[in-house]
Parts: structure tokens; sequence; C-alpha cells
């Protein structure tokens, strides 16, 4: 009888061992409950980030004008680099100049981020951990392995618990549009160190589909789970603006009031991109992604709607 209750102890200390672990991360002081934190289905790094990018200048680059970028402008530098690609890989890890920058690209909710990679003046590299929350990509630290939630933009477990990462403006856009605004644009080679076919979409028909492969915490049936959205925090409060909403202005500017700030609200039909800029013409950081993610993250958000 007594061994039985030693083995019972022993499994269930192993168990709960196990229970605060997932794809090798130790999750003991997760911020969010273990219950929400999911596996995507690839291990820790089996969706593999890349840390060499080359690039190309926009002379030397074939792909087609309509092709989706997130674009990236750091005094003086810019750069883009392809959604095909990203899909892929979710995260680069780049340089621009001296600067640190991680770029991350979560295909299942279309959300496209850069971060400065630095921490306390500590340079970060990052990698995908294979897990999700809220169906967004975990990113983890290298040099810490703590886990950082893409749409929170923060550390949700391990030694940097807490801390936030500082979120650069991101233009989800197309290369034409890009390569306009950005003449000596570099952008990202398929010449990635990885052999993958980037002219097939591993996630076919997701984006217009109303179905979203993983839980989440809070939902909203105003628009399409998929519909686009800008959204923008500002002191503590959010606000979205659909694209199907932005749409109805025939291409005139928005202007807008939020959290005491004057906004200009840039929606292009054509590159079918947004951006928002404050009253003295600066781009805002601001985050495009699908509808669903967007409240999912931001449940209190306000939403812009035409006319109203």
């Amino acid at each position: 009888m007594k061994l039985f209750l030693k083995l019972i102890i022993v499994f269930s200390v192993i168990y709960s061992s196990n229970a605060q672990t997932k794809n090798g991360f130790d999750l003991k002081n997760s911020c969010i409950s273990l219950e929400d934190i999911k596996s995507g289905g690839p291990p820790r790094d089996g969706i593999p980030s890349i840390d060499k990018p080359k690039f190309t200048n926009a002379l030397e680059s074939e792909i087609s004008s309509d092709a989706r970028i997130l674009g990236v402008y750091i005094n003086g530098i810019a750069k883009a680099y392809p959604i095909s690609i990203l899909n892929y890989h979710e995260i680069v890890n780049d340089y621009f100049g001296e600067k640190p920058v991680v770029i991350t690209y979560c295909p299942l909710c279309g959300s496209g981020i850069a971060f400065i990679a630095e921490v306390n003046g500590k340079k970060l590299t990052f990698g995908v951990s294979g897990l999700l929350f809220n169906s967004d990509v975990l990113l983890y630290d290298r040099q810490t392995e703590s886990l950082w939630s893409q749409l929170k933009y923060e550390a949700i477990s391990g030694k940097l618990l807490g801390e936030k990462l500082t979120v650069l403006n991101t233009a989800n856009t197309t290369w034409e549009n890009w390569k306009e605004k950005h003449p000596n644009t570099l952008i990202l080679s398929e010449n990635t160190g990885f052999i993958r076919d980037y002219s097939q979409n591993p996630y076919p028909d997701y984006n217009t589909s109303s179905a979203i492969y993983f839980p989440v915490k809070n939902n909203d049936d105003r628009f399409h789970p998929k519909e686009m959205v800008i959204g923008i925090e500002i002191n503590g409060k959010t606000k979205a603006y659909p694209y199907s909403e932005l749409k109805k202005l025939n291409g005139t500017l928005l202007e807008d009031t939020f959290a005491g700030q004057k906004l200009k609200i840039k929606y292009d039909s054509k590159a079918q991109s947004a951006e928002i800029l404050d009253a003295s013409g600066n781009l805002l950081p601001a985050i495009t992604n699908f509808w669903f993610a967007w409240y999912a993250f931001n449940p209190d958000t306000e939403v812009y709607q035409y006319g109203k």
C-alpha cells in the first residue's frame, strides 16, 4: 500500500511538472492560463525563423506588383518582406544599421508587426515556439527562452515576464505600392537557406473562410472574422478601422479624434492597405490584422463605422 501511494505521488509530480511545460518551455510563471496556450502542431522551431536574411534591390526583384509585403522604414532604410516567404517562416531576425529589429507575421491572424529586438539594453533574437494564444503566434527569445505574445507585444512567461517590445510602424501593402513610396527599398530574397516553394500558399482559402482554426477568448460577429482592420492603441485605449468601412469613404481622407488625439486615416483601395497618421502627418505604429484577432485581444475596442 505504501509503495502504491509513493507511485501515485511520483506520477503526480511528473504530471504536474509536464502540465507546466509545453514544447519544452517552462510555463510555471505564465500570466496566461495554460489551458489557453495551444499547440499549433509544429514543435519548437518546426517553423524556422530566418536569422541571416539576404536582400535584393527593387530593380532585381521578380515578384509580382500585387504581391503582399510587410514594409518597414527606419532612419532612411526601407525593407520589404514578402508575405509569401513569411507564411513559411513567421520571423525574420534583422538589423537596420545597428538597430536590431524582428519582423513577425502570424498567418492565422493576418498580423504583421515589426519590433525593436531589444529589452533593457540587451539584444534579443527570436524563434517560433510552436505555441499559440488566441490563435496568435507565441514567439520565444533565444537568450532567456521567455515566451512572447505577438499581439500583446509582451512576454507572457519566463525571465522577461511582463516586459514589453517596442512596436514599429509596419505597412501591410502591395509590392507596387511600397516600391512607389520607397524606390530604393531592399526586398527579402527567396534565397533563405531553406527549401520551400514560396509560390504556394500553405493556407489556401483561409483568408476568405469564416473558419478559425484555434479557439479565442472573445468573439464579435459585427464583421466577417477575416475582415481586415487597422487598429491603434493610444494611452491604453484601442480603436479599429475596418477596411469595409473605410472603403465607403471613396478615397476621402478620414479625420478622427480618438483618446484625445487627432488622427488621419488613409485607405488605399488599389493596394488594399491603410495607415494612421497624427495631426502633423507622422505615421503612427498601427496593427493590420483580421477582425477576429483584433477583437480577441481587444474586447473593449472602439470601432469606426461609416456614418455613425
